[in-house]
């Protein structure tokens, strides 16, 4: 099965903020100009501008020497996934009432797709959910909504949790994309916004799980 292209982020602050959310710059992790512009292959003016912008957002604090990236307590954590399950549940709704048949197609053979991969790694664990999500909130065709589940997503599905989540709690995640899928196809927003709240305070339980072990 050909995977649907993903959409990518294109600027400087994109490509930092995905990085941070998806763990691939970790808490307390120095982040220094001429080293992350020498990793993204950029000068360090658009870096120094997207360090200024996350910090704006909340994801930085000022060390001496630079940035790192602020680590979140456990009640951010919890706070952020309260806060996505209601938006990303209304991105459900949205996308099963008003996206059109091509956009709610491409969700579902995202999911298939995931659903077809054969152990995958945690990169691509972490990319295929990303793509997933991301489809939704493109065919809920809400611009402001789609902002706020942004500014709200601090804490995604990172590394890091995708390696030590077990196999089970990875199955299950992969039932739930299926069951918002499905509503998503048979247009059902209010099945779509209850399976999304279920799923995303599920993977806080996936999260909050590991912190206690």
């Amino acid at each position: 099965m050909n995977k649907p292209e993903p959409t990518q982020p294109v600027t400087m602050y994109g490509k930092l903020r995905l990085a941070i959310v998806s763990g691939e710059l970790r808490p307390n992790e120095p982040l220094i100009e001429a080293d992350l512009a020498d990793k993204f292959g950029t000068s360090r003016t658009p870096v120094r501008e997207g360090l200024q912008r996350l910090s704006a957002d909340g994801l930085l604090v000022r060390r001496k020497r630079g940035w790192a990236v602020r680590e979140l307590t456990a009640a951010e954590v919890r706070e952020n996934h309260e806060v996505r399950a209601v938006l990303e549940g209304l991105a459900a709704r949205f996308a099963a009432e008003r996206g059109s048949d091509e956009e709610r197609h491409r969700i579902l053979a995202l999911h298939e797709h995931r659903r077809a991969l054969v152990d995958p790694d945690a990169r691509t664990r972490v990319d295929t959910n990303r793509d997933f999500h991301e489809a939704i909130f493109a065919a809920a065709d809400n611009d402001r909504l789609r902002h706020q589940i942004f500014l709200a997503g601090n804490f995604y599905l990172t590394r890091r949790v995708a390696l030590q989540t077990a196999d089970g709690s990875y199955e299950r995640a992969q039932q739930e994309h299926g069951q918002i899928a499905q509503a998503i196809m048979e247009r059902d927003g209010d099945a779509a916004d209850r399976a999304m709240q279920l799923h995303i305070m599920n993977a806080f339980n996936t999260w909050r799980a590991l912190e206690d072990h």
